[in-house]
Formats: structure tokens, sequence, C-alpha cells
């Protein structure tokens, strides 16, 4: 059950109106790293937490609706960037196209921007905010990604909400308006909140690497293939041991000939680096595989099932 409250979560200000910029504020409203796409994102993965994990399915509701609160300020904010604007286009005497193209050669060409950047906004909306990106793309739910699993959907939502951040980044070195920028700035903030919190999660579903429940081939689990020519270049990520499971990176400096010998990778292709063998590794997987089917069949009751109780002391 939603309840909506008036009052915003962060009082969304403006100093002036400025519709170039709340034209492109709309990528966090109706764009694929927006707000809507977040709170559908997380609503949507929740789903298939609520009787296994309950206490996930209990924070992706909470950031969810937040999101959405996070969507309204968005949108209050477009709202009141655009000012006037709606009372203009209902302005018949002195706002039409024609009156402003006999204003100069740069309205003019200030018109025809617009009208190539995002024509819809306007013309359609009549100086409201719409569900699309800065370029009028419309929302769609192929933002949304929902695995059913979540140690790989709270990898996703980690990244998400890195990408949102760096939105709101980029948005902050497009506006002067200091009451903007304040509100951009909070919203940025809760996106690395919400990160921490998406950590915090994964880090108590053990174990979580690799996502799911199928282990990595140990035979192929820890090689770095050299697949650039030119100097070679190490680091962490192909020397030394990995960062999870603890193996020894194998540097493959030679792909072409290694595959060659090795007649695609299937012949004489032991594990190496690792103290995995294949028949461990088909253990973990039964194993893994039992523990996460058995707690899911568990959390669901067989036969009548309700996804609430009433009525609950705390409401």
């Amino acid at each position: 059950m939603f309840y909506h409250v008036k009052e915003l979560q962060f009082n969304a200000r403006v100093s002036k109106p400025d519709p170039k910029f709340a034209s492109m504020l709309l990528e966090q409203f109706g764009g694929a790293n927006g707000e809507l796409a977040a709170a559908m994102n997380y609503f949507v993965q929740a789903f298939p937490a609520r009787q296994p994990y309950p206490d996930k399915y209990d924070m992706l509701m909470d950031i969810a609706t937040e999101e959405f609160s996070h969507l309204e300020i968005v949108g209050a904010t477009i709202q009141m960037l655009l000012g006037p604007v709606n009372g203009e286009l209902k302005d018949l005497a002195d706002q039409s196209e024609i009156m402003q193209l006999l204003k100069g050669k740069a309205a003019k060409e200030n018109i025809i921007h617009e009208a190539m950047v995002n024509p819809q906004f306007l013309t359609l909306s009549g100086g409201g905010p719409t569900l699309t990106n800065s370029q009028g793309v419309p929302w769609n739910a192929a933002y949304i990604h929902a695995n059913g699993d979540l140690t790989v959907d709270l990898r996703t939502d980690i990244a998400a909400e890195a990408r949102a951040k760096i939105v709101y980044e980029y948005l902050m070195q497009f506006t002067d308006d200091p009451y903007v920028k304040e509100t951009l700035r909070f919203l940025m903030t809760r996106e690395v909140a919400h990160a921490q919190m998406f950590e915090a999660a994964l880090a108590t579903i053990t174990p979580n690497f690799p996502p799911g429940v199928r282990q990595g081939d140990p035979r192929y689990s820890n090689s770095y293939f050299n697949m650039s020519n030119g100097a070679e270049v190490r680091g962490p990520w192909n020397e030394g041991q990995t960062p999870v499971t603890g193996e020894e990176w194998l540097y493959v400096d030679d792909p072409v000939k290694h595959v060659v010998e090795t007649n695609g990778m299937t012949k004489d292709h032991e594990p190496q680096g690792t103290n995995r063998n294949m028949e461990e590794t088909d253990k973990l997987n039964m194993q893994i595989s039992e523990e996460r089917s058995s707690h899911i069949k568990s959390s669901v009751p067989k036969g009548e099932n309700q996804w609430s109780t009433y009525p609950q002391k705390d409401l």
C-alpha cells in the first residue's frame, strides 16, 4: 500500500526558470538511468525476494519507494524550471512561433534547435514533465533488469546507482542555479547511500560469488588471455592472485598458439594455479543448489498462500 505525503522528501527550489536545463533534467525523469527506472527496477526485483528473503524484500521496497519520491522531486524541479511556459503556450497573441521568428536570426535558430532536441517536450505536454529522456525517447521497460537471483540483481543495482550518480554529476555542470544544484547534490548523495545499502545486503548472502549457483570451471576460471598486440601490460587483473577465489592468474601470452595446442582448450587443459578440480566443483554446485533451492522452497508454503497478515501491530 502506498501512501502519498504531499511534502517532498527534499524541498526542491529554483531561483529562476530555465527551460533548457529542464529539458536536460528529463534524463533523470524518464531516462534509462533515471529515478523511474530505478524505482521500477527495485520494485520488480523485490517480488521474488518476498518470502525467501523478507529482509531484502523490505529493503528493496523501501528504496523503490524512495526512488518514487525522488521522481517527484525531479518532476517538481522540471516544472518550476519551465516557469510560465504553459501559460505562454496559450497566449495566442504574442507567443506564436511566427511572432518569435520575427524577432531576429538568433530567435529563429533557437526555435530550430529546440525543435531538433526534443520537440514533444513542449508541443505535446504543454510545458509539463514527460516520461522521456532528454532527447524525447519514451521510457520503456527495457530499462528494467530483474533476474530473479539476488546475487545478480544486487550487483546490477550497485551499478545502476553508480550510473545515476554520474548523470547527476554531469547535470550539475550545466546549471548555475544554487537551489537546483542543492537538489541535485541531495539526489546524487542518495545514490551513494543506496549503493552502500545494496553492498551490505549482498554481503549477507553467502556464498555470493560467482553470482547464481554454479561455480566457474576451474580449467578456465583464472586464465587471462593477452588479446592485444604491443607492449605487455600487467596488473592485479592478470598477475598474482584472483581477488575473490584466491587462485593464481595464468597469463596466456599467445592465445592463438594456446588454443591450437589444446584443440580449442578441450585437450590437455587441466586446472592450474588453483586447488579446485572438476569433481569438487561439481559437488559444490550440487551443495549450493540444494541449499538455495531448499531455502526458497521452505519459505513458500504448500497449498494456500497469502502475501500479508492482518492485522499487523506496527500499522
